[in-house]
């Protein structure tokens, strides 16, 4: 003791943070084991849980959203949105496996240009993976990630490249399988269905995809109404299909819009056509031209959606499997109006940031790289999402094989109707699409 006393005061006062650092330790790892037990708590039994926390060391992981957003056109704001709420919520609990996730966003600006200027900025900025993201030139993005081994995971469906690329993963069936699940909807609902879509390269792909639904229903071909992707007024289209002769069957005509944002924009028109004297047909969509959203802010019950017939790949908005999304957007998207939690873009990009995180997990590395995700999803990574989707899987026995979408493992789609105001479930559903896509 007397030993101690006799030593100087300065050589006291080095020891003592050594002696408190280990304390300082257990307590970080203490709060930290806390919080992602409380937050596994909050989101048990959805399959939808949030990052643990990992080793300390880890290099964080970099991922990229895109969308357009601000074209006036099919703009999809809301998608990397949500990405950037996911990675605030992911980092608030630990990160994805000890990894701090950086999301990094880009606007495609609706055009081949700005899509490949996208993927090239993805390869400069050596990200993992592109994650829930929306553009409809497939060509121009998917190039460059393949040449940089970047997987595309949960892209939103609307070009063929994504279910033919060996880097892509999509999570639902893509516009392929909501136009196959509409025409079997309206197959069974309606006399003739014509269809108004963008008058694009990719718009050009829906007619068959509706008309082998209609086929599969027994139904006749449709009508095909091309119309601008991006008119303030579709005057034209909505006067041909109200000048058509009732087609004579029992049940009514109907009309199903696939113009993105506009398609409200058709339907307005439409309607006042329609009052003005025009025989009566049925209206239709997919998610993603008609949404929760959109049916509560033009009248809900009183408004022009009721009855109207809507296909989608998730179950509706108010199932209580979207509760840990909700929740997630509740506390980390604030006030950020262009995150709907009934939007098919959200929601899509939400499905596929849990595919990341368990990539990620099962990679299990202080540092993970775009190659190390490409692999465990090749190697068969299962995931759960809650009974949002079926589990999804891309080893090439996971693969549907159907025609023209060799890359598809999920072709569910659910039958909508609005009524009293509320998008709600019909039939017994999910109905899967695989041998209606798989054709003859």
């Amino acid at each position: 003791m007397t030993g101690r006393r006799s030593r100087p005061p300065s050589a006291r006062r080095t020891r003592r943070p050594r002696r408190a650092a280990p304390a300082r330790r257990a307590l970080r790892v203490r709060r930290a084991a806390s919080l992602g037990a409380l937050t596994a708590a909050l989101t048990g039994g959805c399959g939808l849980l949030p990052a643990g926390t990992g080793s300390d060391g880890r290099a964080p992981v970099t991922v990229m959203t895109w969308a357009p957003e601000r074209t006036g056109a099919t703009d999809k704001p809301g998608m990397p949105a949500m990405a950037q709420a996911v990675a605030r919520w992911v980092n608030a609990s630990g990160g994805i496996d000890g990894h701090e996730l950086k999301v990094l966003t880009c606007d495609d600006g609706n055009d081949s240009v700005g899509a490949a200027a996208c993927a090239r900025r993805a390869v400069r900025e050596d990200v993992i993976a592109v994650v829930g993201s929306y553009s409809q030139h497939g060509r121009s993005f998917l190039s460059p990630l393949e040449a940089a081994d970047i997987p595309y995971i949960g892209g939103y469906g609307v070009t063929g490249e994504e279910f033919t690329s060996p880097l892509s993963y999509p999570v639902n069936g893509g516009q392929a399988a909501l136009l196959a699940g509409n025409g079997r909807q309206l197959g069974e609902e309606c006399g003739r269905v014509f269809l108004v879509r963008p008058d694009t390269v990719a718009g050009d792909a829906l007619p068959k995809l509706l008309d082998a639904g209609l086929a599969e229903a027994g139904a006749a071909r449709s009508v095909d109404v091309p119309a601008p992707e991006s008119a303030r007024e579709y005057t034209a289209q909505a006067e041909r299909v109200l000048a058509a002769a009732p087609s004579g069957s029992a049940r009514p005509d109907c009309v199903t819009a696939v113009l993105g944002d506009r398609t409200d924009t058709f339907f307005d028109t439409f309607r006042r056509a329609r009052d003005d004297g025009g025989r009566e047909v049925r209206i239709a969509s997919v998610l993603g031209g008609v949404d929760q959203s959109l049916v509560d802010r033009t009248g809900g019950a009183r408004g022009p959606y009721e009855g109207a017939y809507v296909t989608g790949w998730y179950p509706v908005a108010s199932d209580d499997r979207w509760a840990p999304m909700r929740r997630v957007i509740r506390e980390h998207a604030f006030d950020d109006n262009r995150v709907d939690p009934a939007d098919a873009g959200v929601q899509t990009t939400w499905i596929a940031y849990e595919v990341l995180r368990r990539a990620v997990a099962e990679v299990d590395a202080d540092r993970v790289t775009a190659r190390d995700v490409h692999r465990v999803l090749d190697d068969g990574l299962s995931v759960e999402t809650g009974g949002l989707t079926p589990r999804l899987r891309w080893r090439f026995e996971d693969l549907l094989a159907a025609r023209d979408h060799p890359r598809l493992v999920n072709a569910d789609v659910t039958f909508q109707t609005v009524r009293s105001g509320r998008l709600t479930a019909t039939g017994t559903g999910p109905h899967d699409l695989t041998r209606t896509l798989s054709g003859p």
